[in-house]
């Protein structure tokens, strides 16, 4: 089987409590290249970065436009798209070039688990592997992995406030299947904790169904933020 030197993207705003575990657990593979792109952090999440031993490249505000800004500056054949409060997990860097060299397949995800076990977590896990693995739908909390240059071929992520994730799996299912991996991403509950699973699910469901909609993003992105 080929290998692949990755290119391991962190966006990040705010995140020093967090950043430093996140790309120690993408540097316990070999040949990986990890890139933090701050959003304008006014806490020590660049420092925490390096410390770690990332790379950190500034870009403007806003998940999408920082994913493009690490894309462009990554120098790995595959790139893989990691938030800042999710770790991946022992053997990820293998089950990347797996499902990569499978044929017909554009791009991959991994497990979706949560960091704490909290009421309705297990049940929520259960839910996002129906969804990723019945229906080839990854959201970036798992993160989303695939070739560079494919990634190019589809103009990357479309610069929108919310969504950006979902938009750019229906483009990258255009073009061949979405796997999942077998290792999974551990991602902070934080959100659903505070909001609860019912309440969270209900929200993500109105935003997604509001993108179909044709809602504006902005909108429905102040939704989300103001959810409470």
């Amino acid at each position: 089987m080929s290998c692949f030197r990755v290119s391991v993207i962190i966006p990040a705003l705010n995140e020093e409590a967090s950043i430093g575990r996140t790309v120690r657990s993408a540097r316990s593979a070999e040949d990986i290249e990890v890139i933090v792109v701050d959003g304008g952090s006014t806490d020590s999440t660049a420092n925490e970065a390096r410390s770690a031993g990332a790379v950190v490249v500034e870009s403007g505000k806003g998940r999408a436009r920082q994913m493009n800004a690490g894309a462009q500056r990554a120098t790995g054949e595959t790139l893989v798209f990691l938030h800042a409060d999710t770790v991946l997990t022992e053997g990820w860097r293998g089950e990347v070039d797996t499902v990569l060299s499978t044929p017909g397949v554009s791009g991959g995800a991994f497990q979706f688990k949560l960091a704490d076990s909290f009421a309705g977590s297990r049940f929520l896990e259960w839910g996002v592997r129906v969804r990723s693995g019945a229906f080839s739908r990854p959201y970036g909390d798992q993160a989303l992995f695939l070739r560079k240059r494919l990634f190019c071929e589809l103009g990357g992520y479309a610069d929108l406030p919310i969504m950006e994730d979902y938009e750019f799996c229906r483009r990258l299912r255009r073009s061949g299947r979405l796997v999942m991996a077998r290792a999974s991403a551990i991602t902070s509950g934080r959100r659903w904790q505070r909001l609860g699973v019912l309440r969270t699910t209900l929200i993500n469901s109105v935003v997604i169904i509001g993108f179909h909609l044709g809602f504006s993003p902005a909108r429905l992105a102040e939704l989300y933020r103001n959810a409470k």
